[in-house]
């Protein structure tokens, strides 16, 4: 997956402003992302630090501008606009250019890339009080980490501005830097998320993750890191290869009547819980965030089946007007940093926590918009992830049908499984003494 789609910029119909901080490769990231964008008109690019002379080369056309009159667009091409170059560095574009710049991309529909940061080309840094100039339009600030910092020593070989990283991480100078101590500096308000602007999306990119042990390094900090940014991405400027962390949200869809079972399935016990309970703890397990509970028939006693968990719970008014209605409730009911949401049913506590986390994973390489499991190579399971993107649809969904209705309009993806314990569902009472006699381990 590249940048392009990692940023979920292939996605969006806004011409956001995208400012790139930190360190460790920003200036690649920036003109990485540049050549990826739609070439029919010209990509702007500037920066509000300075830059390296030689790091202009990276644009197909470099402009000096001290006032309107100075720019003149061509009609493609990636364009870099500084102010003066003094000592073999350009000056940062003064500030009326820039917001002149960031009006003109929005009448003419494309992207602002700005450099908002400078590190010295070294894979860490802290920010020091004037730093990072981001301008306060920024609608997306990109926060670059070089992962090939892990393991020097806290110096200012390695590191810009060592002695403040270190108060801000709590590690000593001199002692080897830790994936804690980067964490510490990037959720720290006087580190990674300084100056960002309210309404602006927080993405950390770990780059230089060249190697298996880094991914998995990379994969780890994420999830801690997830707290403060709205997504994470972990992988390569070098190998444009990126993985895309997110908040995926379990939807637990516990409305119906049960009629032809004839008493609530939901409530029914396997292993000393409640299906219900069974299939929320799961869900929370396998770390989705937030876990949302959709509740309608006997909402009451369903809910106090749950009452000490920490889960979301939403109580359809209008479950007997079908699934579908459920369906919007929960993702209704989700902040707007969620990823990915992925259902799972009432009736299905036997679901392992291993298929959910599998599918979470597999949905961090490519973004997938629906991703399902499929048991002995021809059989559609549950349960099934929708991407964000999958979204509008969902919420135009009516009458008592279920996320299939958007699959034609949407690429369904599988996940290869092993276990058809992923196709049993209790319809009848005699599933039900089937379930109860499955294998402890299932």
């Amino acid at each position: 997956m590249d940048l392009l789609r990692a940023l979920r910029l292939d996605q969006t119909k806004i011409t956001p402003s995208i400012s790139f901080v930190g360190s460790g490769g920003k200036t690649a990231a920036l003109f990485q992302l540049a050549r990826q964008l739609p070439k029919h008109k010209p990509i702007l690019v500037t920066a509000t630090s300075h830059l390296g002379i030689w790091q202009a080369s990276l644009a197909d056309q470099h402009i000096i501008a001290n006032t309107i009159e100075d720019i003149k667009l061509p009609e493609q091409g990636i364009i870099l606009l500084t102010g003066e170059i003094e000592n073999d560095r350009t000056k940062p574009i003064d500030p009326l250019l820039r917001d002149w710049l960031r009006a003109k991309s929005q009448e003419m529909g494309i992207p602002l890339l700005i450099e908002a940061d400078g590190s010295r080309q070294k894979p860490l840094k802290a920010p020091a009080t004037h730093e990072p100039p981001i301008p306060d339009f920024s609608d997306i600030v990109v926060h670059v980490t070089g992962l090939s910092g892990l393991g020097k020593s806290l110096l200012e070989e390695h590191v810009h501005r060592a002695e403040i990283f270190s108060q801000l991480s709590g590690l000593a100078l001199g002692n080897p830097v830790t994936p804690q101590a980067i964490t510490n500096v990037l959720t720290h308000l006087q580190g990674g998320l300084k100056n960002i602007p309210p309404h602006a999306r927080r993405i950390a990119l770990l780059n230089q993750a060249d190697t298996p042990e880094l991914e998995s390094l990379g994969g780890s900090m994420a999830q801690n890191l997830l707290g403060h940014f709205d997504s994470v991405l972990v992988g390569s400027l070098q190998r444009e290869i990126f993985h895309t962390f997110e908040h995926t949200a379990g939807i637990v869809l516990a409305a119906g009547k049960s009629s032809r079972y004839g008493q609530p399935k939901q409530l029914l016990e396997w292993k000393g819980k409640s299906f219900v309970r069974h299939v929320a703890e799961t869900a929370l397990q396998a770390g989705l965030e937030p876990v949302v509970i959709v509740t309608g028939f006997h909402h009451a006693e369903i809910e106090s089946h749950l009452a000490d968990l920490p889960v979301t719970i939403v109580h359809n008014l209008e479950y007997e007007l079908g699934q579908s209605t459920s369906i919007k409730a929960g993702i209704a009911a989700l902040p707007p940093n969620i990823g990915a949401a992925l259902f799972l049913l009432a009736d299905q506590p036997q679901i392992p926590v291993e298929v959910i986390r599998a599918l979470t994973e597999a949905h961090t390489h490519e973004l997938q918009a629906i991703l399902a499991p499929l048991v002995l190579e021809e059989r559609r399971a549950n349960p099934v992830l929708f991407d964000r993107a999958a979204f509008p649809d969902i919420m135009q969904l009516t009458g008592d049908i279920g996320g299939r209705a958007i699959f034609d309009k949407h690429k369904v993806s599988y996940l290869p499984w092993h276990d058809d314990i992923l196709i049993f569902d209790v319809d009848k009472p005699e599933d039900y003494e089937r379930l109860k006699h499955l294998e402890s381990g299932k």
